[in-house]
């Protein structure tokens, strides 16, 4: 059986990421095996969990995967730790429109773990009894099991809080503010871990501090839940090379990937386009990132300057978000326009509006693609301008795609678009199997 619990939030910049973060650290400070989980389709904190817990960080998304393969994933992942933490998305019943799918709630009830609420008590006394009543009675299959309470201005503030409250849902936490416990942002989320020098024993110390962690821990060990065990998957013996763009500028990658891909029969080896690395392969896949950063070098990279003629060689190529815009002809952000790998038939524009945000879903136009639709996700600040003889593998059930309700351009055996996908919807084993048959020949 796996312990475990879900830190969810009243809504989003409430301090439910710095909360989990610091319960990791604090956890793992003491010496305990720690197991992280991200609700959504989040990339950057899962990629946090990691470095303080020193484990992959999974994603938990009923939408992508459905409710069966986030049970599999959450007990197949915690083999071997002492404790799992699930890190919520958005406010605790938001969720896909205005349905719970996806939300932090559906996969609380999916898993059947205690809930701990942050609600930002700044501004506010009172009224936080009010708030935490609301949430308590919205769903009554929601077990929210304990309340921290963020940002206290002084023992005064605590202790008319405390007043307000009945008492029947305990507090876990009472949160100081402290403008020193915070991780910088920008318009695509948080920074990276790698870029920032954060201070993870301050923040386990803070946790320590302020929260009761022993009573948590007791929660999570009385609401111990059986779950069917996770299926056993027998991986094929690695008989193929995958190359993976592993760089600020394509970071987001989800560690399920990674895993699907080996199961598949690749071996993967990382390489750096901005450093000119590219390992002989017999794939290569281009994740979504940050390339406005690093566009010169990327541009004048060997690796950028070679990747079409491996293209025209027959070489599968697979690449989303930044990866689609990297295997254009050009990219143009605020610095000018830069040639890329000049694969796909279009060209790629960095703007200054969020031009796709949301799930999406996809129907296959051609078999090529698979014979189920795939469920994924978009989020891009970039245009893209395919020529008008271009070829597009999917039909846009639900999201907005590159152009006309349209997905996935394609050219040789190369293919990339704007879906962020996730294993288990898309299906990896074909890629690997395209690698496979190339090869081959």
């Amino acid at each position: 059986m796996t312990k475990g619990f879900l830190i969810a939030a009243t809504g989003s910049g409430v301090g439910k990421t710095t909360v989990s973060m610091g319960l990791m650290a604090a956890l793992k400070k003491r010496g305990k095996v720690v197991q992280g989980f991200k609700t959504g389709p989040d990339y950057i904190d899962p990629a946090y969990h990691a470095v303080i817990s020193g484990r992959p960080s999974y994603n938990l998304d009923t939408y992508m995967m459905g409710t069966d393969a986030v049970v599999d994933q959450f007990e197949r992942a915690s083999a071997g730790s002492d404790i799992s933490i699930i890190e919520g998305v958005m406010g605790l019943f938001d969720g896909l429109d205005s349905t719970e799918i996806a939300g932090a709630a559906h996969v609380a009830k999916t898993l059947d773990v205690p809930v701990f609420l942050v609600i930002n008590v700044h501004g506010m006394s009172r009224s936080a009894a009010a708030m935490l009543k609301g949430y308590v009675e919205f769903d009554p299959d929601v077990h929210i099991a304990g309340v921290i309470l963020n940002r206290i201005g002084s023992p005064r503030h605590l202790e008319l809080i405390k007043g307000a409250l009945d008492g029947k849902i305990p507090i876990v936490g009472a949160l100081p503010r402290n403008p020193d416990i915070t991780v910088p942002e920008r318009y695509m989320g948080l920074h990276l871990p790698e870029e920032k020098d954060l201070d993870y024993s301050a923040l386990a110390a803070f946790i320590e501090e302020n929260m009761n962690i022993d009573l948590m821990l007791q929660i999570a060990a009385d609401y111990e839940r059986e779950r069917p065990e996770p299926k056993i998957i027998q991986p094929r013996g690695a008989d193929i090379k995958i190359g993976v763009a592993r760089e600020p500028s394509f970071c987001f990658h989800y560690p399920a990937m990674f895993d699907a891909l080996k199961q598949a029969g690749a071996e993967i080896e990382f390489f750096s386009p901005t450093a000119g690395e590219l390992p002989e392969a017999d794939g290569y896949y281009f994740a979504s990132g940050y390339p406005e950063f690093h566009i010169k070098k990327l541009s004048e990279s060997p690796t950028t300057k070679k990747l079409k003629d491996l293209a025209a060689g027959g070489i599968p190529i697979f690449g989303e978000g930044a990866g689609l815009s990297y295997l254009c002809e050009s990219y143009e952000t605020e610095d000018g326009t830069f040639k890329m790998a000049g694969i796909l038939p279009a060209e790629s524009k960095l703007t200054k509006r969020l031009q796709g945000l949301g799930y999406v879903e996809a129907k296959p136009l051609t078999s090529a693609f698979g014979t189920e639709n795939i469920r994924a996700h978009e989020y891009h600040y970039s245009v893209t301008e395919p020529a008008k003889d271009s070829k597009f593998a999917y039909e846009m059930l639900r999201g907005k795609g590159i152009a006309d309700k349209k997905d996935g351009l394609h050219e040789y055996n190369v293919l990339a678009g704007y879906m962020r996908v996730y294993p288990g919807s898309f299906p990896v084993a074909d890629f690997v199997e395209k690698c496979r048959v190339n090869k081959r020949k």
